[in-house]
């Protein structure tokens, strides 16, 4: 596919570098220097720090614009009057982002009490759109009917587990403010059914919304 894509919220790229090998040119949007400086690169991709809400692009220049797991950090309507300036009339936007994880049922029963209860009170407010499965978030486009349920679906080991887990700002707030990281306990409660030798099959639950950027 050729075009214009412009990624807004990148991260470190992982969506952008994708779209580079479909698009003719991708711009990559952060307001984070240091994710910008540690993105995936490729001849095609520009990363530039700015807010998605006023990226001062020309007008009618994209034939994509997406969101992955960044969209309930934004200012909605800002966004989408930018998003109705810089992209073209018969553009695409998507906004898409993935829930909670599962795994067997006795340690994802595990999972959700640990993210619901004990460190629930942690997240930012702007977590209910990722739980609400972006339900809460407005979407001011027509849009196009996804008949298809996608997921992410891996292997990891206990280690990759943890590794995970210790990355949620949740967690970090709840470390922060009880001088105390509540994962070991966790982990210790997981450990009779996932012992350090093996792996287990995990899934992300991915949710989208895709329109037509109109005029």
């Amino acid at each position: 596919m050729n075009g214009k894509c412009w990624d807004c919220g990148t991260g470190t790229g992982q969506v952008a570098y994708a779209l580079a090998h479909h698009f003719d040119y991708v711009v990559a949007t952060d307001i984070s220097q240091n994710q910008i400086e540690n993105a995936l690169q490729k001849d095609n991709i520009n990363y530039t720090r700015t807010r998605s809400e006023a990226a001062g692009f020309k007008p009618n220049t994209f034939d994509l614009i997406t969101v992955g797991q960044a969209m309930h950090w934004f200012d909605f309507d800002a966004f989408y009057r930018e998003v109705k300036r810089v992209g073209k009339s018969d553009g695409i936007i998507t906004i898409w982002g993935y829930g909670l994880l599962s795994a067997q049922s006795e340690v994802n029963e595990l999972i959700r009490k640990f993210y619901f209860e004990k460190i629930g009170p942690y997240w930012n407010k702007e977590r209910k759109h990722i739980d609400n499965q972006y339900s809460s978030i407005p979407f001011n486009f027509d849009s196009i009917k996804v008949n298809q349920n996608f997921k992410i679906s891996t292997s990891w080991s206990l280690d990759n587990l943890e590794g995970y887990l210790n990355t949620w700002s949740a967690v970090k707030r709840y470390i922060k403010e009880n001088t105390e990281n509540p994962i070991p306990q966790l982990i210790n409660q997981i450990k009779p059914y996932w012992t350090k030798e093996e792996s287990h099959g995990i899934e992300f639950p991915l949710f989208i919304k895709i329109g037509r950027i109109g005029i």
